[in-house]
C-alpha cells in the first residue's frame, strides 16, 4: 500500500508544492487530484499521490478525485489478517489430507496425479480457505424487480457455506445499494415496461437467428439509428452482450503489428479482447497522463520490438467510469495526447453512459467534448437503460467494417425484441422525446443523490474512492474479516450491498461498493447511511481523519505532521 517517493516519481507521479510553498513530504501529506490548485483553508491528509493535471485549459470545471492513502496501522493489520488466514488454511489442508476434516472442493483423483493438474493450487487454496468463509455475501437470490427496493430469498448453510438451503422465507423491502440501475429504469411498471410488453406481443421474445440470416428486425434498425443520434456519431451497431462487445470487437480492430495501450484498471472484457487480438499490449498507470505519454513517445521512437518498424496502429483503451475505483477518465487529456501522437481512442462507457453529463450522454457530454474526437465509442445497455447488450458507435466506415468482420455480429443471435424496445423507450425518455421531463428529472436526481451520499460518507469519517460526480462509491474495508461481516450486518439492517475483495481488487484493498440510483429517495439514502454508520462503528471502519481537519498546515513542520 505504501511506496517510496522515488518509486512514485518513476511511476509517473509528480511532487507539487502546497499553497504555502512547502514541498510535500515523503509520506505525501499534501496530495490531491485537483485539476488545478485552488486556495484552500484546509488540506486533506494522506491521499494517494497521482499526477497533477497540467492542461487546466482543457477542462471547463474542476476535476476532483480522491484516493486517500491507507493508514499504516490498517495496512499492517490487513497483512497480518491474511497471514493468519493463510496459516490456518494450510493447517486445515493438512487435516483434509489425512481425512480428519472433510473437503468439498473438486480435486484430481489418485490415478490422475501424473497428468497436468486440472486445478491451480493457489486459486483452490484461496477458494477453500478464504472465499468460502464469506461466500454467503454473494449470489443472493432476488425474487423481485431489482429496483430501489427488492426482495431476497432467505437461505442458510449448515456446512460453512459449501452448500445453501432456502428456508422458504423472503426478506422484504431491502434497500438496493448494489445494482447499476443508475436512472431507475429497471422496473416492471411504467412506459418502458408497457412498451416492452407490446413489443413481446408483436415480435415474440426471441428471434432464433443471427442478424445476417433472418434475425434483422426493423426494431433493431430503429434502435441503432437512435443510439447514433443519442451519441452524436454517424452510425452505431448493437450487440446482445456487453462483455462480448469488447472481447469480440477489439480483435476485429487490431492485430499483429498493432499496439494497445491499456489503463491498468480496465475491465476484464477489455483485457480479454486485447489479448485475443494478438496485438502487443502495454499498460499505463491508472489515469496517469505522464505514464501514457511516455508509452506513446517510446512507441513512436522505438517502433516494434526487434524490427523497429512503425506500429500499424496504436490504440488507447480507457473506460468512462472505472467500476471498482469510482474514478472518471481524464478524457480531455487523453484526446489531446491521442491527437498529438496520431493514435486511436477506444472509450468504454459501460458505467458512464446515461449516468454522466447534463444530457446523460456519458463522459464526452460530461466534459463538453466533441464525440467525433473519440474513434470508437463503446457502451452497454445493462445499467442506465435497464436492458441488456452493448453498442459501438463511430464513423460509418468503422461500423460497416465491424458488421462484416466482428465475430459478435456474424455469429451471435439477434437481440431480443423486448430488450430492444426497452432501450428505445428509455433512451427517448432520457432525450426528452417522450414529451415529458422524466429523463431530465432522473438525471438531476442522480446527480443530487450522488453528491449527497458521497458527502455524508466523508463527513462520517469513511475512506471512499473516486470522483465527486461518480455514482459508483467504493468504501474501503481493507481487512479480510470485515468483508463478510459488513455484508451480513448491512443485510440485518435491510440494506443490500456489494462487498468486493481479491481477485477483483488488490488483496489488501477490499471494499464495499455502493451504486447510487435516481430511484433512491432521500429517506432511503438516510436509512442506508444510518446503517452504514452503525456498522462502521461496530466494525471500526472510520479510518479517515478528514472529519477533523487541521486549522492550518502552513506553520506546521514536517516532523510535527509525522508525529500527528
Amino acid at each position: 500500500m505504501t511506496e517510496s517517493s522515488a518509486n512514485k516519481l518513476l511511476n509517473g507521479d509528480v511532487c507539487h508544492r502546497s499553497s504555502s510553498g512547502k514541498k510535500s513530504g515523503k509520506n505525501g501529506f499534501v496530495k490531491n487530484h485537483c485539476l488545478f490548485q485552488q486556495p484552500q483553508k484546509y488540506r486533506r491528509l494522506r491521499e494517494k499521490n497521482q499526477n497533477v493535471t497540467r492542461n487546466s485549459s482543457l477542462y471547463k470545471k474542476p476535476f476532483l478525485e480522491s484516493f486517500e492513502e491507507t493508514p499504516l496501522l490498517v495496512a499492517v493489520l490487513t497483512y497480518m489478517g491474511y497471514g493468519i488466514l493463510t496459516i490456518f488454511g494450510y493447517l486445515r489442508d493438512f487435516l483434509r489430507h489425512w481425512n480428519i476434516e472433510k473437503c468439498h472442493v473438486a480435486r484430481e483423483r489418485e490415478e490422475q496425479k501424473d497428468f497436468v493438474p486440472l486445478y491451480q493450487d493457489f486459486e483452490n487454496f484461496y477458494t477453500r480457505n478464504l472465499y468460502m468463509r464469506i461466500r454467503d455475501n454473494w449470489n443472493r437470490p432476488i425474487c423481485s424487480v431489482p429496483g430501489a427496493k427488492m426482495d431476497l430469498v432467505e437461505r442458510v448453510s449448515h456446512d460453512y457455506n459449501w452448500t445453501f438451503q432456502h428456508t422458504g422465507k423472503v426478506v422484504k423491502d431491502v434497500i438496493n445499494m448494489g445494482s447499476y440501475n443508475y436512472l431507475g429504469f429497471a422496473e416492471n411498471t411504467g412506459t418502458c415496461a408497457d412498451a416492452a410488453v407490446e413489443a413481446t406481443h408483436k415480435y415474440g421474445v426471441g428471434v432464433g437467428s443471427t442478424r445476417y440470416e433472418i434475425g434483422n428486425l426493423d426494431i433493431h434498425e430503429e434502435m441503432e439509428q437512435l443510439v447514433a443520434r443519442f451519441l452524436g456519431v454517424e452510425s452505431s451497431m448493437a450487440f446482445g452482450m456487453g462483455f462480448a462487445t469488447n472481447s469480440m470487437n477489439i480483435p476485429a480492430l487490431t492485430g499483429k503489428g498493432c499496439l494497445i495501450l491499456s489503463d491498468e484498471l480496465n475491465h476484464a472484457s477489455l483485457v480479454l479482447g486485447a489479448r485475443l487480438s494478438g496485438s502487443t499490449i502495454r499498460v499505463f498507470k491508472h489515469n496517469n497522463m505522464q505514464s501514457l505519454e511516455k508509452l506513446l513517445r517510446d512507441a513512436i521512437v522505438h517502433g516494434q520490438p526487434r524490427t523497429h518498424r512503425p506500429w500499424k496502429k496504436i490504440l488507447i483503451v480507457v473506460e468512462g467510469i472505472y467500476s471498482m475505483e469510482g474514478s472518471i477518465v481524464r478524457l480531455p487529456e487523453v484526446i489531446a495526447l491521442k491527437k498529438r501522437y496520431k493514435a486511436y481512442l477506444y472509450l468504454d462507457e459501460a458505467h458512464s453512459i446515461g449516468a454522466l453529463g447534463p444530457n446523460g450522454r456519458g463522459v464526452v457530454d460530461y466534459f463538453g467534448l466533441d464525440p467525433k474526437d473519440v474513434d470508437i465509442m463503446m457502451g452497454t445497455f445493462t445499467k442506465s437503460f435497464g436492458a441488456a447488450g452493448g453498442y459501438i458507435g463511430g464513423k460509418r466506415e468503422l461500423i460497416d467494417y465491424l458488421r462484416n468482420h466482428s465475430h459478435s455480429a456474424l455469429y451471435a443471435t439477434s437481440m431480443s425484441p423486448p430488450v430492444a424496445q426497452q432501450i428505445i423507450t428509455s433512451m427517448k425518455t432520457i432525450m426528452g422525446e417522450d414529451g415529458t421531463t422524466l429523463g431530465a428529472d432522473r438525471l438531476r436526481q442522480l446527480s443530487e443523490n450522488t453528491t449527497y451520499f458521497r458527502r455524508k460518507l466523508r463527513d462520517m469519517g469513511f475512506i471512499i474512492y473516486g470522483n465527486d460526480d461518480s455514482p459508483v462509491v467504493p468504501m474501503m474495508l481493507y481487512m479480510p474479516a470485515k468483508i463478510g461481516a459488513f455484508g451480513r450486518e448491512m443485510l440485518k439492517r435491510n440494506i443490500g450491498t456489494v462487498v468486493v475483495g481479491f481477485p477483483a481488487t488488490p488483496i489488501i484493498e477490499s471494499r464495499a461498493r455502493f451504486c447510487v440510483s435516481a430511484a433512491h429517495t432521500r429517506e432511503m439514502l438516510d436509512t442506508a447511511l444510518e446503517a452504514i454508520s452503525e456498522v462502521g462503528d461496530l466494525l471500526q471502519l472510520k479510518y479517515s481523519r478528514r472529519e477533523q481537519p487541521l486549522p492550518s498546515l502552513a506553520w506546521m513542520s514536517e516532523e510535527s505532521l509525522l508525529q500527528d
